[in-house]
């Protein structure tokens, strides 16, 4: 087995492993529909997750994502809602302004040299703020639109609802993996997370590379925000909060080092799922307290540091005999 995969093999055998327990136990419990809906319910935390995937793996973090969420959702409720503008007048105007939003933290990061933490504190402040002054209250959307996009799917066997969330996740991983594996903006996010100075040297473009790293991180929490507001049919300004964390969660359980330099896109889908399916076993058993998902959630992230720390030693040890 490849070091460097064992990770993602380990993620993969736990979702395995626990929808196997939970289809065991429990009629119906493995069919496509619970699948599916594992897919449609997380499907913006999971948007969300792979843009801190990419922020993780170059060393960084990025507190501000469940703000930005917020953020986008309210915006589209005020200028959809209340302004009376399509959708898809609104959308790329919020894409636009998360990858700004991203970019302008990324820019204060490198230019000048602040650490990831206090920056994207201050944007998670920064945006919660200005949801709030946007709307204090949960607005609604009210737009044919909205409707349509509820009805746009298909049905698999099973009466599994594939939904347009889940078809803009599939779209997302499918274009977040070609850019970490097949793209030169994947080699240096890697590199850079690897080793910065060794980066530099290799003629790393540090500080376009960093913009870009938290403008991608930034324009998908604004995808999920849009994803969100399709889930909700509305906008508020307390929404997400704590996302941020479950997103953290998710990359980590997915594989990906907090010390940066490795991680997989597919890793950080299987974390999200993992999350979910926990949730799901909650609400099928019934007896079980909500916060026992929080419970299960933290045992698995300090499992899965362990498992980091212990492969990091023994690739360590690994070069020094080499």
């Amino acid at each position: 087995m490849n070091s460097r995969f064992t990770s993602l093999y380990v993620t993969g055998g736990l979702f395995m492993l626990l929808f196997l327990i939970g289809s065991l136990q429990f009629d119906h419990f493995g069919s496509t529909r619970v699948l599916a809906n594992l897919f449609t319910d997380n499907a913006f935390l999971a948007i969300t997750a792979i843009g801190m995937t990419f922020v993780i793996i170059s060393g960084g973090i990025d507190l501000s994502v469940g703000a930005v969420i917020a953020l986008t959702g309210v915006a589209c409720g005020v200028l959809i809602g209340e302004a009376g503008l399509h959708p898809l007048v609104v959308f790329p105007l919020v894409l636009i302004g998360g990858g700004l939003f991203g970019a302008t933290m990324g820019a204060l990061i490198h230019y000048y040299k602040l650490q990831p933490f206090i920056v994207t504190l201050a944007g998670m402040f920064l945006a919660r703020g200005l949801a709030t002054i946007l709307s204090d209250k949960s607005v609604p959307i009210d737009h044919s639109f909205y409707d349509a996009v509820a009805d746009f799917g298909t049905f698999l066997p099973g009466d599994a609802w594939v939904g347009a969330s889940t078809l803009i996740l599939a779209l997302v991983v499918a274009g977040a993996v070609v850019l970490a594996h097949y793209s030169r903006l994947g080699g240096y996010i890697y590199a850079l997370g690897g080793n910065a100075q060794s980066a530099r040297l290799m003629g790393v473009p540090v500080a376009r590379t960093t913009i870009s790293i938290y403008a991608i991180s930034g324009f998908l929490s604004a995808l999920a925000g849009i994803v969100y507001s399709f889930y909700t049919f509305s906008g508020y300004s307390l929404a997400a909060v704590g996302m941020e964390l479950d997103a953290i969660a998710a990359v980590v359980i997915g594989g990906t080092l907090l010390t940066g330099g490795s991680g997989y896109v597919i890793g950080t889908l299987i974390g999200v799922l993992i999350m979910g399916i926990i949730q799901t076993y909650i609400s099928f058993d019934g007896t079980l307290n909500s916060w026992w998902t929080k419970i299960v959630i933290g045992l698995l992230l300090f499992a899965f540091i362990a498992m980091q720390r212990l492969l990091t030693a023994r690739g360590n040890r690994g070069m020094a005999h080499a």
